[in-house]
């Protein structure tokens, strides 16, 4: 993990940078006696971890915790136990540790970051495989339909309309495969053809320039036949 010190005392970063020599894990990059250098770095670089004074002469600790948009982990260092509570109402620290710190409260506090960035990992890449909604509605002579997208195989354009063919029904909408192809996850969905966006997790069988799904053959234009090799799991 890659770290920094933010601390006004010399001797109490000194201490810090003598235990994250200690963790092997650690990777200290910068240490800095006030909030103003530490932002200036952070524009220009990323850390997992950073180790913040509270109190610092103009700019304390939690006035830094609120100018970061999307802060790393955080571990406060303080000798003024009486913002534990205040502290704990940031999402992004971690951990609360009073001066002296002793080596072995220093590595509980570092395991506590990892798990704070395994979670947060988790989360994010939860939110990235579910980051649509799994339905939209169509509308078909004044009716408007749910359409469950992971249900849908196959979309085909036939000149101002396009249809929909989903495991339970197809449907014919005036629409056209753009303003569908806008709606359908990239992470599920493919154009393979003009005419054509399929569902990779429906294909069957792919041979030469067509795929089957279901019982459709369809056409893979030349352009797009290395973005669906790249988008397959092959062994």
């Amino acid at each position: 993990m890659k770290c920094i010190i933010i601390d006004d005392e010399r001797l109490a970063r000194t201490i810090l940078k003598t235990l994250c020599d200690e963790i092997s894990s650690l990777q200290l990059v910068g240490e800095f006696p006030n909030a103003m250098q530490a932002i200036k770095y952070l524009n220009e670089h990323e850390v997992d971890l950073i180790f913040l004074d509270i109190h610092m002469p103009d700019f304390t600790g939690f006035d830094f915790v609120k100018t970061l948009k999307n802060p790393p982990s955080i571990v406060l260092t303080t000798s003024d136990p009486k913002f534990a509570i205040e502290a704990f109402q940031y999402e992004s620290i971690v951990d609360y540790l009073l001066k002296p710190i002793t080596s072995e409260r220093f590595k509980m506090a570092i395991e506590k970051a990892k798990k704070h960035q395994l979670i947060a990992s988790k989360e994010t890449e939860s939110k990235s495989e579910g980051s649509y909604e799994n339905d939209f509605y169509i509308n078909i002579d004044r009716r408007l339909i749910k359409i469950d997208i992971p249900s849908i195989y196959l979309v085909e354009a036939k000149g101002d309309y396009i249809h929909i063919k989903t495991e339970d029904k197809n449907y014919t909408v005036h629409s056209t495969l753009k303003k569908i192809e806008e709606k359908l996850p990239d992470t599920l969905f493919l154009k393979i053809h003009r005419s054509y966006i399929i569902n990779l997790k429906k294909i069957i069988d792919i041979e030469d320039n067509s795929v089957l799904i279901k019982k459709d053959v369809i056409p893979v234009s030349r352009s797009k036949r290395p973005e669906l090799m790249k988008r397959l799991d092959l062994l």
